[in-house]
């Protein structure tokens, strides 16, 4: 890892561990309504101002980043996991299986991610309450994003399939279900490991994408992509500047990823 990785690291370390102690760090809710200050610039007891209802900014940014930071990794093995499954049996049972995984895995990135994202959140009711709609946008992003991996996960299948100790293991006489279980997967792991930390940054953004539409985390509950909504009025932006510290922490917090990501290594089978 290199000094800039671990730069990166630790500066994701310290926004996760603020988003964890946001009651610490701040001395209101994030559904507090303070009447006397709406629209308040930035002070000391409002350090990022507050909203047209009077709410404070930095306690929804700091509860806000915990849900990103949480939903992102949460849906992200979701998909893995389900990636693992398909694309593992796939890639080991083969025949009728196999293209039939195929097939779904063609017809998903036959479409565009955020066309799809955005299609079947629209089918689903839009007002529910704040838990309902974080679990709707954590099976949705899991349940829609695992094409990508299961078809590199089924690659990798299909090459351990014929290794060596496999065929050994097959000969031996151990059954179909505990070789998938015991030997198979449990040496996709880099594979596995890889493809959830590459989820990630995207279901980051695409949480974004869909709060920025109405479509995600609903209110009060705050997320990065809710208050990013706020930058729609370009007027108030440029005369409060501070509003766009959610898409600062936005870009940070991925650019910091991506950069976690870097590698030159390959990744082993």
């Amino acid at each position: 890892m290199t000094r800039a990785q671990k730069t990166a690291l630790v500066v994701l370390g310290v926004v996760t561990l603020a988003s964890l102690a946001a009651g610490w760090l701040s001395t209101s809710s994030y559904s507090e309504q303070f009447r006397d200050a709406i629209s308040a610039p930035p002070s000391s007891r409002f350090p990022l101002g507050t909203d047209e209802l009077g709410r404070d900014r930095f306690a929804r940014l700091l509860y806000g980043t915990r849900i990103s930071l949480l939903l992102a990794p949460a849906a992200a093995l979701l998909s893995t996991l389900i990636a693992a499954l398909l694309g593992g049996s796939a890639g080991y049972l083969g025949g009728r299986w196999e293209r039939m995984v195929t097939s779904g895995i063609d017809l998903f990135l036959s479409l565009p991610w955020l066309f799809l994202l955005l299609a079947v959140r629209a089918l689903l009711p839009l007002n529910t309450s704040p838990f309902t709609s974080v679990l709707i946008t954590f099976l949705l992003l899991g349940c829609l994003g695992w094409a990508t991996p299961a078809r590199i996960i089924r690659a990798g299948t299909r090459t351990l399939v014929h290794a060596d100790y496999l065929v050994q293991a097959r000969a031996s006489g151990v059954a179909p279900a505990r070789l998938f279980w015991q030997h198979l997967l449990p040496n996709l792991r880099p594979i596995l490991l890889a493809q959830f930390w590459v989820s990630v940054p995207v279901f980051i953004l695409s949480e974004a994408n869909l709060g920025l539409l109405g479509l995600g985390v609903s209110e009060p509950l705050p997320s990065w992509g809710a208050m990013l909504r706020e930058l729609e009025n370009y007027t108030a932006v440029l005369q409060n500047p501070w509003m766009l510290t959610p898409a600062i922490l936005l870009v940070v917090v991925v650019s910091l990823l991506q950069l976690l990501l870097r590698t030159e290594d390959p990744i082993p089978c």
